[in-house]
């Protein structure tokens, strides 16, 4: 899975880049599929923002998380990612049983 980490406004730590591509690495256990994983760091004033795109076989999904903290919005943002790729794998599953 290729990761592009980008912040916007402002310039983000070496820490911060290596723990949100350690959070989007969990995304790896529900799918070996994830082609390509981008996260969006921007903040204002006390916002901060996580937004989270990964493309999937033929789909992409998207997820956004705003607190007062850059790590708990990444966190927040890939939990949601994580629901959504469950319910991609099931969606996917239904197709392929034979009814």
């Amino acid at each position: 899975m290729r990761t592009k980490i980008s912040s916007i406004h402002f310039k983000a730590t070496d820490s911060l880049k290596k723990f949100a591509e350690d959070e989007v690495q969990r995304l790896l256990k529900f799918t070996d599929e994830i082609i390509n994983c981008e996260v969006e760091l921007s903040y204002q004033k006390t916002e901060k923002r996580a937004h989270v795109h990964i493309s999937v076989n033929h789909s992409i999904l998207n997820a956004t998380e705003v607190t007062d903290d850059f790590q708990k919005s990444i966190v927040g943002a890939v939990d949601k990612l994580e629901e959504q790729l469950k319910r991609l794998k099931g969606r996917i599953q239904a197709k392929r049983l034979p009814e």
